[in-house]
């Protein structure tokens, strides 16, 4: 069914909801892979209404109460619930019921499933990368690095004039963001957003108060937020009553309110990747002021750049993941690993965005020659392009490829790709 749905083999038939509402799918989203919704920022139109939102799919849909969606806060924003079988009603957590589609498999996919999903690990055009030329890979790659680039300013110019033309703030928002490493991005955003800087600005030479304004807007101060097997060792140690504490003093001060710490994923993370570690190195780094923006512009070469984002944790976190569960002894410092990440993610696209913004070329520029710089990551978008017999041999190639993936090949577009120009062409 998720196959199904990603691809649009839907059947020839008109769609309809349960309640016989027309539903016409004008983009399945994006598949989501981790903790939440099936498919992310999906397009479809039920009942002549456009909905912009997220996809839910079950085999039944009572299976939608078996899995707790009704209870998670996450699945409120789902527009269409897609099922094999509507052997009843769904209710979302906030208390709306949601409209739902019976999706029927074509017999054809069904008798030859095992095999789809194979292939599906690979672009359908992978036979024909190894004849291609150096000059179409490599023009299709630089192309390719600069519309990741381009989008990723759009993303940080929104955030600009989303906070009143405040490229700091921007900034701010796009590291917090790249804190979240992928499964907690949105989360850290949306912290972010609610972390007003004109405010802690003024107790920034306190870390102990940034932290508290920190973990507190992160809602990770909420008594309830702390798995109950360590709430009383929390209370007991006492570092979490004084920074909750300290919280409610400036919360009340600033009128802040936090966002809901349900919002944060610790499923399949790693303890040094917890939202509290992170926000503990963020707390560091803002407090620290060796990573302003304008420190950023000044940066010219990678190391540099690793200087400005090496961050550690504070004491407490030294021997914590969470409040009240102790860790052996460890500084916690931000990984060579995960300063490169910020650096491709954070640092290249904000100097990129502001050179455009001020016309400056030589940002732009700079940007180019430091993704040459640093090595390409490693995922399995990478790996697989690899496998393909594509030579990735820095960080501009990897993001060409991820742009490559996400926006070509997973979205079926080959012939805007040039590889499926290729492909076509050689086909006749």
């Amino acid at each position: 069914m998720h196959y199904v749905w990603k691809h649009r083999l839907l059947p020839l038939g008109e769609l309809q909801t349960t309640d016989g509402k027309t539903v016409e799918v004008i983009d399945p989203g994006l598949h989501n892979r981790n903790a939440g919704p099936d498919f992310f920022n999906a397009k479809v139109k039920i009942g002549g209404t456009l909905w912009v939102g997220n996809v839910e799919i079950h085999q039944r849909s009572a299976d939608w109460y078996a899995h707790g969606h009704d209870r998670d806060p996450r699945y409120n924003n789902v527009v269409l619930h897609v099922t094999g079988n509507a052997d009843t009603d769904v209710l979302a957590e906030d208390g709306h019921w949601l409209p739902q589609m019976e999706l029927e498999i074509p017999a054809y996919l069904t008798q030859n499933y095992e095999e789809l999903l194979r292939a599906d690990q690979y672009p359908p055009c992978y036979k024909v990368i190894p004849d291609l030329s150096p000059l179409v890979i490599h023009s299709w790659m630089a192309a390719l690095q600069t519309e990741r680039l381009e989008q990723k300013t759009e993303a940080i110019r929104h955030r600009a004039e989303q906070s009143g033309g405040s490229w700091e703030d921007a900034y701010f928002q796009t590291l917090a963001r790249n804190y979240g490493f992928g499964i907690n991005g949105d989360a850290f955003e949306q912290w972010a957003q609610r972390v007003p800087l004109s405010a802690v600005g003024k107790h920034r030479d306190n870390l102990f108060q940034v932290e508290a304004l920190f973990m507190g807007q992160a809602g990770l101060l909420e008594p309830q937020s702390i798995p109950l097997r360590y709430q009383d060792s929390a209370q007991q140690e006492g570092y979490f009553p004084k920074l909750r504490n300290e919280y409610l003093y400036l919360s009340h001060k600033f009128s802040l309110q936090p966002m809901d710490y349900r919002l944060w994923r610790f499923l399949r993370l790693r303890p040094q990747n917890f939202p509290h570690i992170r926000l503990s190195q963020l707390a560091t780094l803002y407090h620290s002021r060796q990573a302003g923006l304008s420190n950023l512009l000044e940066c010219e070469t990678v190391a540099a750049l690793r200087k400005l984002f090496s961050t550690q944790v504070t004491p407490y976190w030294q021997t914590h993941f969470v409040f009240g569960a102790e860790s052996e002894l460890n500084t916690k410092q931000i990984s060579a690993a995960s300063k490169d990440l910020l650096i491709i993610n954070t640092a290249i696209p904000i100097l990129f965005a502001v050179g455009r913004h001020r016309q400056k070329e030589e940002l732009c520029d700079r940007a180019f020659d430091l993704l040459e710089q640093l090595k390409a990551e490693r995922n399995h978008i990478v790996e697989m392009w690899r496998a393909c017999g594509l030579d990735v041999k820095n960080a501009g190639d990897s993001q060409a490829l991820i742009q490559l993936k996400r926006e070509y090949c997973d979205r079926k577009d080959c012939l805007r790709c040039r590889i499926g120009y290729e492909y076509l062409r050689a086909a006749r």
